[in-house]
């Protein structure tokens, strides 16, 4: 039976034409899809018996919700530029003030600095075991081309307590299927509907120019040009930002990052200092 907080996060009714939309445009295979979210499953099904998926999901609604200011961190070129110059100017406390949540492997980076992560959003293509053990919450995407990272990761999702398994064809009892695309994408759509009202959102390093950042995957030495199946992709992504934006009503700002989209509200280093100091 699912359970109803995790049917809270279920959001694949609403996303299924944008899913079926993406398979086809980028060819991916439904049941290779379906077979990942399964062998995610039979993975979070022997886990200790302690692992009761409605009890991670309210926790980590309440850690989520404990303090007025949430930062989304993405791969992009600019999270070095703007993670460093905040701790120039003020020091590693700063971030104590957000709920820091990772987009796959900006949390390389973000452990790189001994920055708190509250979350990590991965298909685990970017991160290491120390990145996963690093973070309080691990949400885990299963899909048809990480099986074998899921294979790599069993056993520290087997020991590991918050972790949420997330899949993008329809959810089973301990799996949900929250909508959204790439990680950082992911990040909004998982968790538009735990967040308060009152709470202000920032993304860093959530560019979707055409310059991949090096933190993306755990190979790239150095920020580059995207490859063409990448670009469309980031612009996937937009589309998908600018959609679940409309279905949310906190104050949302994109932080010394180049525009992309006039739906959204663009922010400097400075103005995040005077409006989180204020």
């Amino acid at each position: 039976m699912v359970s109803k907080l995790e049917n809270k996060l279920n959001f694949y009714d609403e996303f299924k034409d944008f899913y079926f939309q993406i398979i086809r445009d980028f060819k991916f295979d439904y049941q290779k899809d379906c077979k990942a979210r399964d062998y995610l499953s039979g993975i979070l099904a022997k886990k200790n018996h302690n692992w009761i998926i409605e009890n991670i999901i309210k926790s980590f609604r309440n850690q989520i919700g404990s303090k007025p200011a949430i930062s989304i961190y993405g791969c992009g070129p600019s999270l070095k530029e703007t993670v460093d110059t905040i701790l120039r100017l003020k020091g590693r406390n700063f971030f104590e003030k957000f709920i820091n949540l990772a987009a796959n492997g900006a949390s390389v980076f973000l452990r790189e600095r001994n920055i708190t992560i509250d979350a990590i959003f991965s298909d685990l293509d970017g991160i290491t075991k120390n990145e996963f053990n690093y973070s309080n919450f691990n949400i885990i995407h299963a899909h048809g081309d990480n099986i074998e990272k899921l294979i790599s990761f069993e056993k520290d999702i087997l020991e590991f307590e918050n972790v949420i398994g997330t899949t993008q064809v329809e959810p089973i009892e301990n799996v949900v299927s929250p909508g959204g695309f790439t990680d950082g994408d992911r990040i909004l759509y998982f968790i538009h509907k735990l967040l308060n009202p009152s709470q202000t959102i920032f993304l860093i390093g959530m560019d979707f120019k055409n310059i991949v950042g090096k933190y993306s995957k755990l190979d790239i030495k150095s920020d580059q040009e995207g490859s063409l199946i990448k670009k469309k992709k980031l612009r996937y992504a937009v589309e998908l930002l600018e959609w679940i934006k409309t279905k949310i009503i906190n104050e949302m700002f994109f932080v010394n990052s180049e525009v992309v989209s006039d739906k959204f509200k663009y922010i400097s280093i400075k103005d995040l200092l005077e409006m989180v100091n204020s």
